[in-house]
């Protein structure tokens, strides 16, 4: 067997604003020989790849093609030795239809099995929401599974709450490790017995430390009067359906998810999920003050730094943020690869689904 390299080069398809690579970069373990850099990526949205090549390869914009993946050459993009593939999750998601399979977004996953096929790495992480078990009668997510398998990969697919490893925000997503099946390598899922205890709150999160007045993606979005009024009778943890409101601001909406409509966040607990949209009251809103969070606040939740710059309009990097991995859960997950890889110890748990 050929000897196994230390330093992976990762690629990525559907690699958003940069929530996985982040997390992949400044993945550490005890030998520091171990450790993934970034090769190639893809994404086709223009600013999401603009804010990929500011935060993770700028010095190395040509590695990042702007392209629709359904035109894009996979063949020519370059050996890796990992891949990582957030592949699009709309028509899995449990908001929404659910069409899977037979959504615009749902065979998009076929481009990552092409590219294991094409490049046959040593490893890889792909993750989707966890509605992803359910769609198409749970069989859009066997014939995943088993496709991964016959590209040649032992599979290792787990729900992570991240909320549970020490994220500010309850956020449950399906991620599935791949290591490829000639390689002498277990891996386990992380447990996140470390996290317990850790304070979780959003309060923390968007308070410690306070975010600099100079800080980018900080513009707050401005309310409307009635918006105003309405938020001053909702009180943390409650929307607009469960709050006292007078009846000239109460809401009269039919048949959708309401939930998190005009809903306060609880500042000693997590944040609810971090999402792409903002209208129609489903910004997340503040727990004292009458706004909804800015976009700096909202990456907060999701665990970006401060000095992570998104690219674009207010709306643009309100959907990119929405759109990524938290950054410090993929990190604790690369980190979990790169222990397996170099033979460390560490706390695991078994998988909360039993792989098909």
């Amino acid at each position: 067997m050929e000897e196994v390299k230390t330093v992976f080069r990762l690629g990525e398809l559907f690699c958003g604003p940069g929530g996985l690579a982040y997390g992949a970069l400044n993945a550490r373990i005890q030998n520091p020989n171990y450790r993934i850099v970034h090769q190639w990526a893809n994404d086709y949205d223009a600013d999401t790849c603009k804010t990929y090549c500011r935060n993770i390869c700028v010095d190395n914009p040509n590695s990042v093609i702007c392209e629709d993946v359904h035109k894009l050459d996979i063949e020519s993009l370059g050996d890796i030795d990992a891949l990582a593939f957030g592949f699009p999750c709309n028509d899995f998601s449990v908001v929404g239809e659910q069409k899977g399979f037979d959504g615009v977004f749902g065979p998009l996953y076929s481009y990552g099995v092409k590219a294991l096929i094409c490049y046959k790495p040593q490893w890889f992480l792909a993750e989707n929401v966890g509605g992803i078990r359910s769609a198409n009668e749970g069989k859009a997510f066997k014939k995943i599974q088993d496709d991964l398998k016959a590209a040649g990969y032992r599979i290792y697919p787990n729900l992570y709450k991240f909320e549970e490893y020490g994220v500010p925000q309850a956020r449950h997503r399906m991620i599935i490790i791949g290591i490829r099946e000639d390689l002498p390598y277990e891996f386990r899922i992380p447990s996140p017995v470390l996290y317990k205890g850790c304070d979780i709150s959003c309060r923390k999160a968007l308070e410690v430390p306070v975010i600099s007045k100079f800080a980018a993606n900080n513009e707050l979005t401005k309310q409307s009067k009635q918006v105003v009024e309405r938020l001053k009778f909702i009180k943390p943890g409650e929307n607009a359906f469960t709050a006292n409101l007078p009846k000239e601001l109460q809401l009269n909406v039919k048949g959708a998810k309401i939930s998190q409509i005009y809903k306060r966040l609880d500042p000693e607990k997590p944040s609810y999920t971090v999402t792409g949209s903002g209208g129609g009251g489903t910004h997340i809103y503040h727990y004292t003050e009458n706004r909804a969070l800015t976009n700096r606040e909202r990456a907060r939740l999701q665990t970006f730094p401060d000095s992570f710059v998104f690219e674009g309009s207010k709306e643009s990097v309100r959907k990119q943020i929405g759109m990524a991995v938290p950054a410090k859960g993929a990190q604790l997950i690369f980190e979990a690869v790169l222990k397996t890889f170099a033979g460390e110890e560490y706390e695991w748990v078994e998988s909360n689904l039993a792989t098909e």
